[in-house]
């Protein structure tokens, strides 16, 4: 991939095309199957950046640095020099670019992948007090007082929503083992929360550091999960 299509690709999702433009470039991603790929490939990764560099302070500095590296290291070596281009607002294509040839590849960390999702328990009409509880304590961070509510709920509503997000509570309180133990269980059935499982499996070998483990496991979630962005995310940064 050019320069030119990083900075395309970047127009593109920072939605600073005319009309014109906007429509030769998605017919392009229509008719172009490498073209196409590559900027699925590039969002992934403007994903990952945006993440990363959400803070205005912290992309600010970020883009000074390797400013200041990529000319003393373009200057040296008579690599095609780094041009002013826009920055968009969220990470943009020179910061991209500057990490791609840098090779950018430090291990990820288990606290860039870990977003727990909020429970909505209470929406439902059989709702009662400790799920009402449960379902507070989860969404305010509180996993270890999540842990036993959820611990109670189970003795008599084995599901598995009340498993999932009991397990979740348990990795976010460091209880490894049983989260682990919890999310397996899961792994073997066929509910709505066995891929979820599956990518929490995968972010306790992260947590774990041991990156072979964490990419085996995420060779095993298939394409539709609906985090599945997340998924090829993780892959490419641990290669």
């Amino acid at each position: 991939m050019n320069e030119e299509r990083y900075i395309l690709f970047d127009q593109y999702l920072q939605d600073e095309m005319a009309v014109e433009e906007k429509n030769t470039f998605e017919k392009q991603l229509s008719e172009d199957l490498e073209f196409a790929a590559a900027f699925e490939t590039f969002k992934a990764v403007h994903l990952q950046l945006e993440t990363k560099f959400g803070y205005e302070e912290e992309r600010e500095a970020f883009k000074e640095n390797l400013t200041k590296i990529s000319n003393k290291h373009f200057n040296k070596h008579k690599v095609i020099p780094l041009k002013p281009w826009h920055y968009g607002v969220a990470a943009s294509a020179v910061i991209l670019i500057g990490l791609l040839l840098y090779n950018y590849n430090q291990n990820p960390s288990f606290e860039d992948f870990n977003h727990p999702e909020k429970a909505y328990f209470t929406e439902r009409s059989n709702a009662n007090a400790t799920l009402k509880e449960a379902e507070t304590a989860f969404n305010s961070g509180e996993y270890k007082k999540a842990i036993p509510l959820f611990e109670s709920i189970l003795e008599t509503n084995d599901t598995p929503e009340i498993q999932y997000f009991y397990g979740v509570s348990l990795l976010e309180a460091n209880k490894t083992k049983k989260a682990e133990a919890v999310f397996n269980t899961l792994k073997t059935g066929t509910s709505a929360y066995k891929d979820k499982a599956i990518w929490n499996l995968a972010l306790i070998k992260l947590k774990q550091k041991d990156f072979k483990a964490c990419k085996e496991i995420l060779l095993t979630i298939p394409e539709d999960y609906e985090d599945y962005v997340e998924v090829q995310i993780l892959l490419n940064e641990l290669e």
